[in-house]
């Protein structure tokens, strides 16, 4: 009988343990402009990302592909907020794109991810 209250003290502990800490985040992507998946009417001039917690951009890249997997030169990359951060498009002809993207979040953990958006054709 005296048993019970350990093993209920022990679960209570494990639970608490086990619950994410703020500290344990990470900068997952929250939205992007262009939408991720979307087909746009006209090229967009920029890329804009927006993550879940802040980033830190100096560890950070946005990397743009076209159809046949080829790199695009994009502009420097700018951090307008802190989750949030841009690069400029060349102008895009008419395709789907990939993005790539690498950050690391003010907290040190860094995630990556791809998405693609398209570019209708006029």
């Amino acid at each position: 009988m005296k048993a019970y209250p350990f093993l209920i003290g022990s679960l209570f502990v494990a639970v608490l343990l086990s619950h994410p800490r703020p500290g344990d985040a990470h900068a997952f992507l929250d939205h992007a402009e262009p939408k991720v998946g979307s087909t746009v009417r006209s090229p967009p001039a920029a890329l804009t990302l927006t993550f879940t917690e802040d980033v830190e951009p100096a560890f950070s890249k946005i990397e743009v592909a076209d159809g046949q997997g080829k790199g695009l030169a994009v502009g420097a990359l700018e951090h307008p907020e802190a989750p949030t951060l841009r690069v400029s498009l060349p102008a895009l002809p008419s395709g789907k794109y990939q993005v790539r993207w690498k950050v690391v979040s003010e907290d040190t953990h860094e995630t990556q991810g791809t998405f693609e958006f398209s570019v209708e054709a006029p």
